[in-house]
């Protein structure tokens, strides 16, 4: 195959895929989205009492919804009110072991003054 030939048929063969995409396209029935999985379009019943039924179907599932959500918020807001609590109270235990040591530094800081000032009051034939 000579390359101008090639390029013909790798022209037909996408001109083709694009038509069949483009008609399939077109065949394809249009989509209906909805916002809200569970909820039902009410407005296209004819009788009211479906209607109706239908609007109240929609006010129960998303009466279900905000109180699943609300009780899982709950324990979300419970969990990191004990994670709170149990930092807290780690802080509070550092806290209290680093007052101990500065303490212990302070004490050793006084010993180790004490014993310079020990050494440059003695004579040095003390020894």
């Amino acid at each position: 195959m000579t390359r101008k030939k090639l390029q013909h048929w790798l022209l037909r063969s996408t001109l083709s895929l694009s038509f069949c995409g483009a008609f399939l396209l077109a065949l394809s029935p249009p989509a209906t989205a909805q916002d809200i999985r569970g909820i039902e379009a009410c407005m296209s019943e004819k009788q009211i009492e479906r209607r109706t039924g239908c609007l109240q179907a929609n006010v129960e599932f998303l009466h279900q919804s905000l109180t699943r959500l609300a009780r899982e918020m709950q324990d979300k807001i419970g969990a990191a009110a004990r994670d709170l609590a149990a930092a807290r109270a780690e802080i509070a235990e550092l806290r209290s072991a680093m007052a101990k040591m500065n303490g212990e530094l302070a004490q050793l800081k006084a010993k180790a003054e004490t014993a310079d000032t020990n050494k440059k009051t003695e004579p040095a034939g003390n020894k």
